[in-house]
């Protein structure tokens, strides 16, 4: 595998020009304070009935000191909200009954509660690594929530995929954006829109609520024959965006999704290329979380072609799947992204992320897990016990070990070697001073350094130098930042805290 497939995903992720809507709110590693102030007497019993009405309440908010007076808050999620807990996840609407109210630039927020995540960061952990490979997908961090000055916990805070986002990513946002929940399974129904409308869901356009776009796609994708079906499909939907999902959500096991339970997803018409564009959505299952009925074993050693039973209900993967140009072509996306997958990038990843969030976590005393879940899950599986959300729960770090070692065994005889970037692993990268403040010098012994690449925590490209002794740094915040250092032989990860 060359280095430079991954540099250049890498590159196109950090595309993305600076100030943006939500730029600066999800920038580095850190944590948001949000508050919530209701007014009304029995908020929590009114919250619950507008979550059965899909209605926001008024409510006052401040994120990290800045009033947003009369903002929407509602309750959101399925699992996530019908846990047992208290502690249920979010959708903040800063504009429901406030006009030109904007966090940031962004109209909307979502907070998850990771009700099943002993650690919280699977959902952080996944989306970063999406983003910083050219991946569509919503950016997160991480967010302490009050509400009415009780602390009530650790909050993921995710980006709302709306026509902000849609803007910010694809540059238009006047196409159709369908949610494929809560059965988008993209079987064919009939050339009849009103036979998927319980299976999928239009969030833009509804007025006119035009679905003839989403069941031509239906209808290419199913009913066209094999051999002409790869000309076909590629005139309506972007396919590295649907290949780049697939291996993603296969590389992390994220079953929660199309490629497991069949939802979990956006498709956007692109009104530029006049192509649907595959979005994620809803990651919180990541690192084999969801186990659709699998063992720990089966999750950890999951065919990169897997499809689950029946086949025939996710044409998406069972009709490409048996074409073998399309195989090859996952195969190659598979191998491109795990190139970044390894023990030396996410293990000191997982470490920074816990250390930034400990203390928020064991404070939450509203959390589904425990303090010590908490710290054996990063490294370790866990047992939660009985019921609907028991059983084992993967490691992160064992987790990235066996899936790793796993799909290089199966890549293997579809041309993809990591031995290149293996052979230069992050041990191999010395950056100091790491704290640093001004400088620092980069050395990978008996490698010559070509060009280095800076980035911060979302995957956004801060600086760029081709080789030299000292890199000034002074300018930047504070937090944690990635370096992709390309030699001829590999590109080299690692990271530094800047701290001032």
């Amino acid at each position: 595998m060359k280095p430079y497939l991954t540099l250049a995903l890498l590159l196109f992720a950090a595309s993305v020009t600076a100030q943006n809507p939500g730029d600066a709110f999800f920038s580095g590693d850190q944590i948001h304070e949000i508050r919530f102030q209701f007014s009304q007497t029995g908020f929590l019993d009114s919250l619950k009935a507008n979550y059965t009405l899909d209605q926001y309440m008024r409510c006052d908010v401040t994120v990290d000191g800045v009033s947003f007076p009369v903002s929407g808050v509602k309750y959101k999620g399925n699992s996530s909200y019908n846990n047992q807990g208290k502690k249920k996840p979010f959708r903040i609407d800063f504009e429901e009954y406030t006009d030109n109210q904007k966090l940031d630039g962004m109209d909307k927020l979502v907070l998850n509660n990771a009700f099943k995540d002993p650690t919280f960061l699977r959902e952080k952990m996944m989306l970063d690594f999406l983003n910083a490979n050219g991946i569509s997908a919503p950016r997160c961090i991480f967010v302490k929530l009050y509400i009415n000055n009780q602390y009530w916990g650790l909050y993921s805070g995710v980006e709302d995929v709306e026509k902000t986002f849609l803007k910010t990513r694809f540059d238009n946002k006047g196409g159709n954006l369908f949610k494929g929940d809560p059965h988008g399974s993209l079987t064919w129904k009939g050339a009849d829109p009103a036979m998927y409308y319980g299976d999928y869901e239009l969030k833009t356009n509804e007025e006119e609520n035009d679905w003839t776009d989403l069941v031509n796609l239906l209808n290419k994708l199913n009913n066209t024959p094999p051999a002409q079906l790869a000309d076909s499909l590629d005139r309506y939907l972007n396919l590295d965006s649907w290949f780049s999902y697939w291996a993603a959500h296969n590389l992390f096991v994220n079953l929660d999704s199309y490629i497991g339970s069949g939802h979990n997803y956006f498709l956007y018409h692109n009104t530029d290329t006049d192509k649907f564009e595959w979005i994620s959505w809803d990651v919180n299952e990541a690192f084999g979380n969801f186990n659709l009925g699998l063992t720990l074993n089966n999750l950890k050693t999951l065919p990169f072609g897997y499809i689950p039973n029946p086949p025939n209900m996710r044409p998406m993967m069972n009709k490409l799947w048996q074409d073998n140009v399309f195989k090859q072509r996952l195969a190659d996306r598979m191998c491109e992204l795990l190139q970044d997958f390894n023990n030396g990038s996410m293990d000191l990843r997982i470490d920074a992320l816990a250390n930034l969030i400990r203390p928020a976590v064991l404070a939450d005393s509203l959390k589904t897990h425990s303090n010590a879940l908490f710290e054996q899950n990063l490294s370790q599986d866990v047992n939660i016990g009985q019921g609907p959300n028991g059983g084992m729960i993967p490691g992160l770090k064992s987790f990235v070990t066996a899936r790793r070692n796993a799909l290089q065994q199966q890549l293997q005889s579809y041309g993809c070697s990591t031995s290149a970037v293996e052979s230069l692993s992050e041990s191999s990268i010395i950056i100091a001073p790491n704290p640093a403040t001004d400088f620092i010098q980069i050395n990978i012994p008996n490698q010559d350094i070509l060009q280095v690449y800076l980035l911060d925590a979302s995957g956004k490209l801060c600086m760029q130098w081709a080789s030299q002794t000292n890199y000034e740094i002074s300018n930047l915040p504070s937090g944690m930042y990635f370096l992709k250092v390309q030699t001829e032989e590999a590109i080299v990860s690692g990271r530094f805290l800047m701290g001032k």
